[in-house]
């Protein structure tokens, strides 16, 4: 008995019992009254502890000018502290007191106890049928559980088995010398500052807690609607960062479709979760889809940093194919806004993967960073980027040989650099880095200049109706360069059967200038696609599409 009240008092928040399999409904769970007061004050003391945690700079320098940092205070001041300690303890005391005298949730934290002990399948889907704090879910799935290293398919490794991330180039001259490094040494302090604390923040608001408390609500109705409307399997995965990465998985193999059996992994945005993401686009549309959170958002634990956020990729992808046995070859991954840089690293990473679609995202970080950053510090700015929050988009995307599909918003507001201007989205500089890369003789001077006159064919500013006049202008464009779609497609097939299909491909060197401009119309329109939207209007099914392939 003692052991059970010590469950209940240092168990998980129990938050919904998901409907069963037979039919019963799902319910929100009801705390008596004792567990309800007691949890809410522990809840705003967290809130509290979260608002002091973010303001302490602020605080601390209130309490140095007003004279409180001495010993004579700070010692009566830790008295108090430890007192406000001894008082919450007993609030969670209660806590479990009120547990204790509930019976579903004694129930609950039994079978938690039962799974935890044993992790057994029918252990584990007794326990899927709660929804609660994540931290207490057993793990489902560890890095390292892959038999041998070579199946694993990582580029290059660290002693301690992390996936190591490319590091960027250091210019030679006198910046390198030891006087040079000493001078940058203050620059380092402070990019290091910023990156780690508002820096990740305001990259990733969706790992602010304060946030995610507010928005529970809505992931609780998004889970409720994944577990019990499509049957999901919810699972915590081990990264080889030690971080625990949320994740759910719909499976749709056995609906004997042909969509069924390819598996969709979502890359979500900056605030963007799998209860409430893109999840549901492919979901939808009838594709088995695998989502995750980043870490720090939700269930998953650590902070998004690129290495973190590359290491979680890496363990989710592993777990698609060893413990969810899709095959990479029907492995496609859909990223939004900033999900395109772990899009972009599995893909480079695991390059048998089938198609990647990337939808509203940008080639590189650093003019968007400039973009809400004051001009005064565009070194700075560009420095903690490089050495802190590195998202090389069109890098990475351009060390990938498969199909890719790029979506870009026409009325998008968050990706580009000067206000409702489309010709100012970073998704067109992702394209055409794309482009040049693939097929740098299409892409001379002229392919360039092409491409982003096709690019400029729908502008909000001069057209209410952008989608319709995209149609319009498209087609005028390939009226004015006579871009005939079959003798492109002939060229490009004739060009990979003798030459193999290895990108870059130097098709086009022997071509005449208004070749060279067909195909480049051709290849822009066949590797993007406009979509009339701003850039956090979920894609509907009927929009998302596999990529073109030859």
């Amino acid at each position: 008995m003692m052991a059970a009240f010590l469950r209940c008092i240092w168990g998980p928040r129990l938050r919904r019992i998901h409907r069963g399999t037979d039919g019963s409904p799902g319910f929100y769970y009801q705390p008596r009254i004792l567990e309800k007061h007691s949890d809410s004050i522990l809840g705003w003391a967290y809130i509290l502890w979260s608002v002091s945690y973010y303001t302490s700079p602020l605080l601390l320098l209130y309490c140095y000018r007003k004279g409180y940092i001495v010993l004579s205070k700070i010692v009566p001041a830790a008295s108090y502290a430890s007192l406000l300690l001894l008082v919450l303890t007993g609030v969670a005391c209660l806590r479990g007191v009120g547990r204790w005298s509930n019976s579903e949730y004694v129930h609950f934290v039994t079978i938690l106890e039962e799974t935890k002990r044993n992790n057994t399948a029918e252990n584990k889907k007794r326990l899927a049928a709660y929804s609660f704090d994540f931290t207490h879910w057993p793990e489902d799935f560890i890095w390292n559980e892959v038999s041998s290293q070579k199946d694993r398919r990582l580029t290059k490794v660290s002693k301690t088995g992390v996936p190591l991330l490319k590091p960027e180039l250091k210019y030679r001259g006198t910046t390198d010398s030891f006087v040079g490094q000493i001078l940058r040494f203050p620059c380092h302090i402070v990019s290091y500052l910023m990156a780690n604390s508002f820096g990740r923040r305001m990259l990733y608001p969706g790992s602010v807690s304060l946030l995610q408390k507010a928005i529970m609500p809505m992931l609780l109705q998004g889970q409720a609607r994944l577990m019990e409307e499509y049957q999901g399997k919810r699972a915590k995965l081990i990264a080889c960062d030690g971080n625990q990465i949320d994740t759910v998985f719909v499976d749709r193999r056995s609906a004997d479709s042909e969509r069924g059996a390819k598996l969709v992994i979502c890359c979500e945005g900056n605030a963007g979760f799998y209860e409430v993401g893109c999840v549901s686009t492919p979901l939808e549309a009838g594709y088995s889809v695998l989502g995750w959170n980043h870490p720090g958002f939700a269930g998953s634990t650590g902070v998004p940093f690129p290495q973190n956020e590359a290491n979680s990729m890496d363990v989710v992808v592993q777990y698609a194919i060893h413990q969810l046995n899709f095959r990479i070859e029907d492995i496609i991954i859909y990223a939004w806004s900033i999900g395109g840089f772990t899009a972009t690293w599995a893909t480079m990473t695991y390059p048998e993967i089938s198609a990647l679609v990337l939808d509203a995202s940008f080639d590189d970080l650093v003019p968007l960073a400039l973009k809400v950053m004051p001009e005064s510090c565009k070194g700075l700015v560009t420095r903690t980027v490089r050495d802190y929050l590195n998202l090389n988009n069109a890098e990475q995307l351009c060390k990938y040989q498969g199909p890719v599909l790029l979506i870009r918003r026409t009325k998008d507001e968050i990706i580009t650099t000067v206000p409702e201007d489309i010709m100012s989205n970073r998704g067109n500089d992702l394209l055409l880095r794309f482009l040049q890369f693939r097929y740098p003789k299409v892409m001379a001077e002229e392919g360039v200049r092409v491409v982003r006159e096709w690019l400029g064919a729908s502008n909000p500013l001069q057209e209410t109706r952008p989608t319709r006049r995209t149609q319009i202008q498209g087609a005028a464009l390939y009226s004015r360069y006579e871009v005939d779609d079959d003798w492109c497609t002939s060229v490009l097939q004739s060009y990979k059967s003798e030459h193999g299909g290895q990108f870059p491909w130097t098709v086009g060197d022997d071509m005449t200038t208004d070749g060279r401009r067909q195909l480049a119309i051709f290849l822009a329109q066949k590797h993007m696609k406009n979509f009339d939207a701003t850039h956090c209007t979920p894609l509907p099914s009927y929009e998302f599409a596999l990529p073109w392939s030859l």
